[in-house]
């Protein structure tokens, strides 16, 4: 990386000649191509024709290809010097296990000149419930969720990758992802709405991470990560779900939302929220700053819920 974007100093020659391709380019892939000079080619999968337009807006030269179909990716093969992965299992997989997207992505890559190297962007939601203890990397994996589970699934995928074609593939497991500028990225329809949350006594501790950090933590993997390694990527926030609804209240001048016992948001609330209810940890980020050297521009949330980027 440049020396302008503070990761890691000055551009060796073999970077001028680097082609990154971006798989799940959404919001936070976007943040990530916007990072690299203009001498990089930027590359993306996607399915969507509408996505073609925003793409080529940021400098991204776009692949038509499916995940779900993996003889359409095909010309991945030998075509991109360094991969970020960042597209989600699908909802429902073949057998309703697994995640067939990232198995057909690595058998894909296999077939030509491979990468030299592979970022995958996981979830924290694979430790499961923590009882708000302080979580390594190397906690042993305790998923209760269909979702996080079919994420284990990746990982696995993406390590046994890097065994063995010796690429250096490096995971971030990561959680909740904010931004102003992003869509649903505060909590501020939730405030709006006036969703209720727990009660102190029965609340779960959250981590969290700006979108534009997380994209800089990325690119730090990307030349930076260990082969076959994992990062938690989070802030140094550490917030009760609640206090972080308060926090978000106060600064958006909205009244806190009402407080409830876990019993009555069992009847109130969606199942999708209350899962997220339901596990209580604290992210180490430890290894992030001293293995991909990354100095958070947002290291609490009280400052990254405030700015919008110009």
């Amino acid at each position: 990386m440049p020396s302008n974007l503070n990761l890691l100093g000055a551009l060796p020659a073999r970077f001028r000649r680097q082609r990154v391709l971006i798989v799940g380019c959404g919001d936070v892939g976007l943040r990530a191509a916007d990072l690299l000079p203009p001498h990089v080619q930027r590359l993306a999968l996607t399915s969507s024709p509408e996505r073609v337009a925003t793409l080529r807006q940021h400098g991204i030269t776009p692949l038509r290809g499916n995940l779900d179909a993996p003889a359409t990716l095909r010309r991945l093969a030998g075509l991109a010097t360094r991969v970020i992965h960042l597209a989600p299992p699908p909802t429902v997989p073949p057998q309703g296990r697994g995640d067939p997207r990232t198995l057909a992505l690595m058998r894909a890559l296999r077939r030509g000149r491979l990468p030299q190297s592979l970022v995958y962007g996981s979830t924290s939601g694979v430790y499961g419930d923590c009882g708000g203890a302080l979580v390594p990397e190397t906690r042993r994996l305790n998923s209760a969720t269909a979702r996080s589970q079919r994420r284990v699934a990746a990982e696995s995928h993406v390590r046994q990758f890097g065994r063995v074609t010796g690429v250096a593939a490096h995971m971030l497991r990561i959680p909740g992802i904010y931004a102003p500028d992003r869509e649903g990225g505060t909590p501020r329809p939730r405030l709006l709405k006036g969703t209720p949350v727990l009660r102190r006594e029965d609340d779960v501790f959250t981590s969290h991470i700006h979108a534009d950090d997380l994209a800089r933590a990325c690119l730090a993997a990307l030349w930076r990560g260990k082969p076959q390694r994992i990062s938690n990527v989070c802030d140094d926030t550490q917030l009760r779900m609640g206090d972080y609804f308060d926090l978000a209240a106060d600064l958006y001048e909205l009244p806190r939302p009402p407080r409830v016992d876990r019993a009555s948001a069992s009847a109130l609330l969606p199942a999708m929220l209350l899962s997220f209810m339901s596990e209580s940890r604290r992210l180490d980020n430890r290894r992030m700053k001293r293995e991909l050297r990354l100095a958070l521009r947002y290291p609490g949330v009280t400052d990254g819920l405030r700015v919008v980027r110009g």
